[in-house]
């Protein structure tokens, strides 16, 4: 049989057998509404505001700051159009290298002409030009800036700090996309000055269907889906409880354990870049990969020669998963958006890794030799 060398975290990550049994004991045992007033209804409830308090305390806020979603994309969407709706901004700014989530729903509400829309500019490796912001919210002070921690696909680290300042100053609100770097860094949201933040469970090794969105409470907005009064009344739905339990484990565990993790996955990602350099010649990185980035993401460019559409097959063939980019739109391998932004050289295949908490250096060194392989016999 092949091997499964799974390299795919930054799309989903495996769930934890930890949460899984929380899961699956909160399914067997807690089966009432969290809405309902009897008892099995209580004890849902229960678990729903202990998981909140729980991941609250982990992102520095309160308990009244934390809504339970589907995951983020609801999210996104909800806290953009509630600007609109309930904040009344007018002026978004953001850049070309958002999650699709971002991008799409921010053009929907321009071709709506609810507002406009500003692109910052960014550098060659995907890093913001911060002097472009500052420019650009000198201009459109009380915008929306709505910029990723770090990006999905090259894994760059957006200088948040320095960005929510630049926000305070020009009485912007700050929307960042933090879905990749909750559960794996200490994202302490009022020291960062976000005002608004969402994450998805399964990207920290949590169940898929289920997230959270943080929205200071300085800046409350209102419901974006509409019945009942859920999430006190901000999320109309009945809640997914053994979901949310399965995420403040999930989420517990990753602080618990965060230190040896990155080390751990940082070590996989040098090893990675090592290895690449030494059996494939021309081999090149998309974005910061050796600076200012998520130690779990690497993007890689490959010599031509090959036919970007068969090499995530080849791959899989040998019981590789990877991706082209983002995992959000069907299974489409087109060419990124995001390497567009870049001027990537567009006759390189590439492909992104992500790692986990779970690799070896062996799968990590099977890859690379499979990757060769398939080049050596095109």
């Amino acid at each position: 049989m092949k091997p499964l060398i799974y390299l795919d975290n930054a799309a989903s990550t495996p769930l934890r057998e930890e949460v899984l049994d929380v899961m699956h004991d909160c399914m067997q045992h807690i089966y009432g509404n969290p809405s309902s007033v009897h008892e099995q209804g209580r004890k849902a409830k229960v678990v729903v505001e202990q998981a909140r308090r729980s991941v609250a305390g982990l992102m520095g806020v309160t308990p009244s700051e934390i809504f339970f979603t589907s995951g983020g994309t609801e999210a996104i969407n909800t806290l953009l159009n509630r600007c609109v709706a309930d904040l009344s901004r007018r002026r978004f700014i953001t850049s070309r290298l958002e999650h699709p989530a971002v991008l799409n729903c921010l053009d929907q509400l321009s071709a709506e002409s609810k507002i406009e829309v500003h692109y910052v500019e960014n550098d060659t490796k995907g890093h913001i030009n911060i002097t472009h912001l500052g420019e650009l919210l000198s201009i459109h002070n009380d915008a929306v800036v709505a910029l990723m921690h770090a990006n999905n696909e090259i894994g760059n680290l957006l200088p948040v700090k320095t960005v929510s300042e630049l926000c305070q100053k020009h009485d912007a609100l700050f929307f960042s996309d933090t879905v990749q770097t909750i559960g794996k860094y200490q994202v302490l949201l009022p020291k960062l000055g976000i005002d608004f933040a969402v994450a998805s469970a399964h990207k920290f090794h949590g169940p898929k269907g289920v997230g959270f969105m943080y929205v200071r409470s300085s800046h409350p907005v209102n419901s974006f889906l509409r019945g009942g009064g859920q999430e006190r009344n901000m999320r109309a739905g009945t809640e997914n409880v053994y979901g949310i339990a399965g995420m403040a484990k999930a989420l517990e565990l990753s602080h618990l354990q965060m230190e040896a993790d990155q080390k751990h996955i940082y070590g996989l990602k040098q090893t990675c870049i090592s290895l690449l350099r030494e059996k494939i010649q021309g081999v090149q990185f998309n974005g910061d990969a050796e600076g200012s980035s998520l130690h779990t993401i690497l993007n890689v460019s490959l010599p031509g020669g090959l036919d970007p559409e068969m090499l995530l097959p080849a791959l899989d063939i040998d019981g590789i998963c990877v991706s082209s980019g983002s995992a959000c739109s069907s299974g489409s391998i087109k060419r990124s958006a995001v390497l567009n932004a870049l001027n990537a050289e567009s006759g390189r295949p590439s492909v992104r890794v992500s790692f986990s908490r779970f690799n070896t250096a062996d799968e990590v060194g099977y890859f690379v030799d499979r990757l060769r392989a398939i080049y050596q016999s095109s």
